[in-house]
């Protein structure tokens, strides 16, 4: 403040003033100056000036200066020494003195000292986005290492700066939208936006090598997939099938007897693991379609074919059984020519090879078949870098937790790698080939078996390799809330859709039972395939709700859900429930039900749904009369009603009953339908007449009967559905 007057006023004038105020006081002592004194003079009393305070006072006129020494006179420029005097008295005394800086710190706009609080973390609020989770959800783009941030925002749609947000969100520094990101950071955020990826990755620079080919066996159920393959293998995993039916995704390595060797997967038959044969299909380089020479092409033949086709994977035909005397294979060719199949001995490139799995014949055909094939497509995998491996089967083991069986696509998996499957993730722990064996690694083509994740993954999850444990839980936790966010989005779209439906039904269909299930099996693809075969048995008068499915037995936390659901429970190829379970169950009066023949447990189901089915009521023709003669009672007393027409009638075909609707019919038309309201037989009244007796009946409100007319005798019946098992396997059930 002070410098500003100076700076106004002008230093002279400043001057001048405080020694015309001064001039009163007594001088101490007086001295003469030069020019330089005066300039020396002036910056000490600026000096002291800038501190508010000065010990003497520069007095005088026409270049003469005195100096006042022991005396403070001057604190600001628009102060006089006499205030300043009187302000040091008041102090002096302990009087109050008004200071102007507190005065202009107080009021109405004065400004507070901002207090210092300790820095707190403000929580992450994800940018807005161009497009909805809705649009963007179907929405799948390719990722790749090293792909730069501004290729990533093209290809998601979204501007450079919301990408760059998210990448500082993540903990990643960046300096230029041309960094390079690595293929995990692109793809959480990708998650964040709300697309899906796919991981590209390449073999630029990577040691090659060629490897096994890796074959599915694929067929109609019954037709001897896993003899075939124990022909191959010279095992007997067949006889060791619950119901001598393949219920399992299971994969081998085989060693030819020309030295190389083959990982074969055994796919089910059934229809209920139509799943399980498509994730087979995607993982495989060849398919081997077995074909029963005495069956033919069956349902699922033609939906193996269709796999291998939508996978784009070549096919060699086996066609088995060729020992059986009603083997017709020149019939099974023509059928798969039929289907659009081109056979090598119709100008295709498809091979044949007719083979016994129980004789063992044709086995080496086979074999050259494949190899040959192989060679043609001329496989090749890297074995450096990280490893890419998909999961075919996942189960729960109780002492050893969760594990995963997968197929080694490329590169080379590690024991102690840190590892994502889906939206689970972990170090693996060991690896085990499907010897059973511990191996320090796994190279491509190789069937595996990993431990050591902390969650059990889904079938047909890839198996990605990260740098670091926070890494795999950082993409753990981001798959999770993608999942979770696109089910979300399902349910809101499905919403509507149930509920337009629901409009339109018509007020005298019969209300929809719904019955909740509890689904346990022991690997994940079992559990998914009796949860699809589970929901295809929905009808229009009950409707299957899975509200839970899991590997591993019953356990009491099932029975504590299904108590408070109401919910029946559903167990295949689990073990029985100990003692303690079986009769907590039986106390909550909750349906166990375990099978290990996927038959056995549709038709128990199927049953159940029989069971708890409302039904339809019907009208049903319970009877029928034919009138012979009609009398009439007439002149009657008020007391007694009105005249009365009485049809004498005699039963031709089942019951007629009072309690009954009864419809008259004149030439096949319909004349009229009410309530019995009399019915005699020899004058006594008579709740039913039987076929060939002769009886008198009463219609309410009908006088019209002619001789001739036939009545009939109308009920009302609940019909139940039906459950329908096929030849192939396929249920369904029909209202």
């Amino acid at each position: 403040m002070a410098w500003r007057t100076v700076g106004k006023k002008g230093i002279h004038a400043s001057l001048t003033q405080a020694l015309t105020a001064v001039s009163k006081d007594k001088l101490l002592s007086t001295s003469k100056c030069s020019s330089k004194s005066t300039t020396k003079a002036l910056s000490t009393s600026f000096r002291h000036l800038q501190g508010f305070g000065i010990n003497s006072v520069i007095c005088g006129a026409n270049e003469d200066f005195y100096f006042l020494d022991n005396r403070c006179l001057i604190r600001s420029f628009h102060a006089s020494p006499t205030l300043l005097s009187r302000r040091k008295e008041d102090a002096s005394l302990g009087l109050k003195i008004s200071e102007r800086g507190k005065v202009l710190n107080k009021g109405k706009f004065s400004k507070r000292k901002k207090e210092a609080k300790p820095p707190v973390e403000t929580p992450y609020l994800p940018p807005k986005l161009k497009r909805g989770a809705k649009s963007s959800s179907d929405k799948t783009i390719e990722i790749f290492e090293g792909m730069t941030i501004v290729e990533l925002a093209k290809r998601c749609g979204e501007s450079i700066a919301t990408v760059q947000h998210i990448i500082v969100n993540v903990g990643e520094k960046i300096d230029s939208e041309f960094d390079p990101l690595s293929i995990d950071i692109a793809e959480l955020v990708a998650m964040e936006i709300g697309v899906n990826v796919c991981r590209l990755h390449s073999d630029d620079g990577a040691h090659v090598l060629g490897r096994s080919p890796v074959v599915t066996v694929m067929g109609h159920v019954d037709h001897g997939k896993t003899s075939l393959l124990d022909a191959l293998r010279q095992t007997s995993l067949a006889a060791k099938e619950a119901g001598g039916i393949t219920q399992h995704l299971g994969a081998f390595v085989v060693g030819m007897q020309s030295g190389a060797s083959i990982t074969f997967l055994d796919t089910p038959g059934h229809a209920a693991f139509s799943a399980m044969r498509a994730r087979g299909a995607a993982v495989t380089d060849i398919v081997v379609l077995v074909v029963a020479a005495d069956d033919g092409v069956m349902p699922q033949t033609l939906e193996a074919m269709s796999h291998a086709k939508a996978g784009n994977v070549p096919i060699v035909v086996a066609i088995n059984k060729c020992d059986k005397p009603d083997a017709n294979p020149e019939r099974v060719k023509v059928q798969l020519a039929a289907e659009g199949l081109l056979l090598e001995e119709m100008g295709g490139d498809v091979q044949v090879v007719e083979v016994s799995a129980i004789n063992e014949v044709g086995l080496d055909k086979l074999e050259d078949a494949l190899l040959l094939q192989a060679e043609l497509m001329d496989l090749k995998a890297r074995v450096d870098g990280p490893a890419q491996a998909y999961v075919v089967e996942a189960r729960l083991d109780k002492g050893r937790g969760p594990l995963a069986t997968a197929i080694v696509k490329a590169g080379t998996l590690v024991c102690g790698q840190h590892v994502v499957v889906g939206a689970e993730w972990g170090r693996i722990r060991s690896i085990r080939d499907m010897a059973r064996k511990v191996i320090a690694e796994a190279r491509p083509a190789m069937p595996i078996e990993i431990e050591g994740l902390k969650g059990l993954p889904m079938a047909g999850d890839d198996i990605v390799v990260v740098e670091s444990e926070e890494r795999a839980r950082m993409l753990s936790e981001g798959r999770k809330k993608k999942f979770e966010k696109d089910r979300l989005t399902k349910l809101e779209e499905e919403r509507p859709k149930a509920s337009e439906e629901e409009e339109e039904e018509d007020e005298t269909k019969p209300e929809r039972v719904e019955v909740p299930l509890i689904v346990k099996a022991d690997v994940q693809g079992t559990v998914q395939a009796v949860t699809d075969a589970v929901k295809n048995l929905n009808s229009s008068q009950v409707f299957l709700k899975v509200i839970h499915a899991g590997v591993g037995p019953v356990s009491q936390s099932d029975i504590d859900m299904a108590q408070a659901c109401g919910a029946c429970i559903v167990g295949f190829n689990v073990r029985d429930p100990p003692s303690s379970i079986a009769l907590a169950a039986t106390q909550a009066k909750v349906k166990i039900k375990l099978h290990r023949v996927i038959y056995h447990l549709l038709e128990d189901i199927g049953n159940f749904i029989v069971e708890k089915a409302p039904g339809t009521l019907e009208t049903q023709v319970a009877g029928e009369a034919q009138v012979l003669n009609i009398f009439e009672l007439k002149g009657r007393s008020k007391s007694k009603g009105d005249d009365v027409k009485i049809a004498g009638c005699r039963v031709i075909d089942g019951r007629v009953t009072k309690s009954s609707t009864l419809r008259l019919l004149r030439s096949g038309e319909v004349v009229f339908e009410g309530s019995c309201a009399s019915l005699k037989r020899e004058k006594q009244d008579v709740e039913a007449v039987g076929k060939g007796n002769d009886c008198g009946l009463v219609i309410k409100d009908c006088f019209d009967f002619q001789v001739g007319d036939v009545i009939q005798c109308l009920v009302q019946v609940n019909r139940k559905p039906k459950f329908v098992s096929s030849e192939s396997g396929a249920v369904r059930i029909e209202c």
